[in-house]
């Protein structure tokens, strides 16, 4: 095979630009497609396991309540599902496998006792954003 033969076969096995270019555009396009329903399964994800979690702490706040008599108070908060408040003689914990959570955007649950929202206590998440009020996945999250 002569140099300049193999310099033209050479050449026919690559993509020119164009090619290069149109390929990139589809691409594009369905990321474009896509990328928008994968993020918006994944903020319903988030919201949905919110909801578990607050449904969890939940059920472990009954378990103490029904175990030492009363929920704890504020102060104490959600760490005495884990580790017995100081004078707890009925406590028998730990009510939680693990430590307790952080909601699904990192922000620790809000637990008040009494609660506001006619339960007796309140536990809230305050979705996306961090922050109270919101709609969507920033909405208020709560055992209400």
């Amino acid at each position: 095979m002569t140099r300049i033969h193999a310099q033209h076969a050479a050449r026919g096995r690559g993509f020119t630009l164009l090619e290069l270019l149109v390929v990139m555009v589809i691409i594009g396009l369905l990321a474009g497609f896509v990328a928008p329903r994968y993020f918006a399964q994944v903020g319903k994800s988030q919201v949905k396991t919110a909801r578990a979690q607050i449904d969890a702490l939940d059920k472990a706040l009954e378990q103490y309540r029904i175990d030492v008599g009363h929920l704890p108070t504020s102060e104490q908060g959600l760490a005495a599902l884990n580790t017995a408040p100081q004078g707890e003689q009925n406590w028998s914990g730990p009510y939680l496998k693990k430590e307790v959570p952080l909601d699904p955007w990192g922000n620790p649950y809000l637990y008040v006792e009494p609660g506001t929202h006619s339960n007796d206590f309140d536990l809230t998440s305050y979705g996306k954003d961090g922050r109270q009020g919101g709609t969507g996945e920033a909405a208020d999250l709560g055992n209400w």
